[in-house]
């Protein structure tokens, strides 16, 4: 894993980070209605627990110690009462800030998912697919929990200690100072609790990070370590990243059986201090037994959101590395922007014109230089060379997934960057050596859940293209299952797929990017056959690895590590015995050599 990546997924930043915070309200602010009414809930059943040690109070001072035996069913009935309205109350409290938490993150992670298929390829080229994916998946998840869990219902804590307190100091001031007289000890654990628990977390997300990069790497090439039966080593090197993991979780286990203890022993010890100044005012006769009884229950009940509060601390802790990861990636401005005022494309004709064109990904290493060329509407055009001659960067720039550093590119006599990327793109059809298909079935793989090409123009496609034969022979035919990537399909049936998906668009403007490389002989043919049926009328580009596909082309041009070396007909580069002669010669040989073998 790259260092700067490890960086981020071990970020632990502030445990409260007030600009951080301030930004993720702002995802709650249309549902403030709903926060309102959950913080006037949390008030409501904060105040019921803390009743019920008063209700008991007054049933042992002014009920059991009189032998009023009515009083005391009534206050039993007070009792219950508050029982069930607290229950009650905690139910739409519990709904209300679970329902806060899932629209609130459903619009944070809509957004997530909008911008970042907004950014440019460039993007891509630098973040790993895996790291992007956790923070719309992970880190989203560990904000919902914020939202559910931790925004409104530190409320809820803070309001039953208020709570508590008031009744403390109403009934006894003295005996609530005496309960009171642990809190330094239990600051003072917190404190060091937190510390600790800190430190632990950023040790647990370094472990964790290692282990998902770990797993995602040696499941990705599982190939490479089967074929090396190298299963036993990489378990045994996996066992070692997880024990390290296990490790420090056990370490954050033992800070927490630590804590937890004590908070209950420091509780112990105020109830302990309670019986003993407490009985000894009820031996002087300035205290009563049911003010004692209540204190032991306050005592018992103001140390239970002490504990609660750390958990939220934790979550909170989570929850502002999460968010810092999230803007980062929402902040990031590495888009293709669309031009102010875009000219509109009218009766696309298909010309297309390269003046000058220099890239490159990253300055000053230029994969093109100088690139002028023009295709007349209706031609077709090949590109080859050898690989990395700059071939599929002339795609990529025409397309716009990166825009040119020199030069310009003109479509129709049109800049292609003042016109806005989803109208070029509308006239373009792409078909790639790397076919990628999405789970769903054969026809939402051709039409991509576009509603205006019909069932009948899906199969007229695959038969264009000779995909119908295989696809019929299917026992759902075009509703057939596609599981992921395209799995349970051959790589020429994919590839026949990606073609039916170009016709299907019926595109002014073809590319065909090494499109027939990954597919055999006969379904070839059929494929050559169908092309020449579907050029008719339109501009191809077309990037050949075998130059046997585009003997017929109407310009091939040669490049040659980033520049144009030689531009002619078939023919005509043949007579000048360059480059296009060399490649074509070393073609033919290496036919020759597999036909006599």
């Amino acid at each position: 894993m790259p260092e700067d990546i490890k960086n981020e997924d071990e970020i632990l930043g502030k445990a409260y980070d007030s600009k951080l915070m301030k930004r993720l309200l702002g995802y709650v602010k249309p549902y403030k209605k709903y926060v309102v009414f959950a913080i006037l809930l949390n008030t409501l059943v904060s105040a019921l627990g803390p009743v019920r040690p008063y209700l008991t109070k007054l049933a042992v001072d002014e009920h059991i110690v009189n032998k009023n035996y009515n009083g005391l069913a009534e206050v039993a009935l007070l009792l219950l009462a508050s029982l069930v309205l607290q229950a009650l109350i905690q139910y739409f409290l519990t709904y209300f800030t679970q329902y806060l938490g899932q629209i609130t993150i459903l619009d944070l992670r809509v957004q997530l998912f909008a911008h970042t298929q907004k950014l440019a390829a460039k993007f891509f080229d630098k973040t790993p697919i895996g790291r992007t994916v956790t923070r719309v998946t992970n880190d989203i998840e560990s904000l919902s929990e914020l939202f559910s869990s931790g925004i409104v219902m530190v409320f809820s804590d803070i309001f039953i200690i208020l709570w508590i307190l008031g009744f403390m100091f109403f009934l006894d001031w003295r005996l609530s100072l005496v309960t009171l007289s642990v809190m330094p000890f239990l600051i003072y654990g917190t404190s060091l609790f937190r510390k600790k628990v800190r430190e632990n977390y950023r040790d647990v997300r370094k472990h964790l990070a290692r282990l998902n990069s770990y797993m995602q790497e040696h499941i990705s090439g599982i190939n490479v370590v089967q074929i090396f039966n190298k299963e036993d080593v990489e378990l045994k090197n996996f066992a070692g990243v997880n024990e390290d993991y296990k490790k420090v979780n056990i370490q954050s286990i033992f800070y927490y059986a630590i804590f937890y203890p004590t908070v209950e022993f420091l509780s112990a010890i105020a109830t302990g201090l309670i019986i003993w100044y407490g009985g000894g005012e009820i031996l002087h006769h300035t205290l009563s037994i049911g003010v004692l009884f209540a204190f032991i229950q306050y005592t018992e009940m103001f140390f239970r959101p002490i504990r609660d509060l750390s958990e939220k601390y934790n979550i909170m802790q989570t929850a502002m590395a999460s968010s810092e990861r999230v803007f980062k990636l929402l902040d990031d401005k590495t888009f293709i922007y669309d031009p102010a005022n875009p000219i509109p494309l009218n009766n696309v004709k298909g010309k297309i014109e390269f003046n000058n064109v220099s890239f490159a990904y990253n300055e000053p290493e230029y994969v093109l230089k100088n690139i002028s060329f023009k295709i007349n509407p209706g031609e077709t055009v090949a590109i080859v060379g050898a690989t990395g001659a700059g071939k599929t960067s002339i795609i990529n720039l025409f397309t716009r997934f990166y825009d040119i550093n020199k030069g310009k590119i003109l479509l129709d006599n049109i800049d292609i960057r003042e016109i806005q990327k989803e109208e070029l793109r509308k006239y373009v059809s792409i078909v790639l050596q790397d076919v990628f298909l999405f789970t769903g079935t054969i026809k939402s793989n051709i039409n991509l859940g576009n509603s205006d090409i019909s069932d009948a123009k899906i199969v007229e496609a695959a038969k264009l293209v000779g995909a119908d034969k295989f696809i019929s022979e299917l026992t759902k035919g075009y509703d057939e299952e596609v599981k992921e990537r395209g799995s349970t399909l051959s790589v020429g049936q994919k590839q026949l797929i990606s073609f039916a998906r170009a016709i299907a668009y019926d595109p002014r403007i073809l590319i065909l990017d090494e499109a027939t490389s990954s597919i055999d002989t006969e379904t070839e043919i059929l494929i050559q056959k169908a092309i020449e049926k579907l050029l008719v009328g339109r501009t191809a580009i077309v990037i050949a690895h075998r130059l046997s596909t585009i003997q017929n082309a109407d310009k091939i041009i040669v490049l040659h590590k980033g520049e144009i070396k030689e531009m002619g007909k078939h023919q005509e580069l043949l007579a000048q015995r360059g480059i296009y002669y060399k490649l074509y010669q070393l073609q033919y040989k290496n036919q020759e050599m597999s036909k006599k073998k």
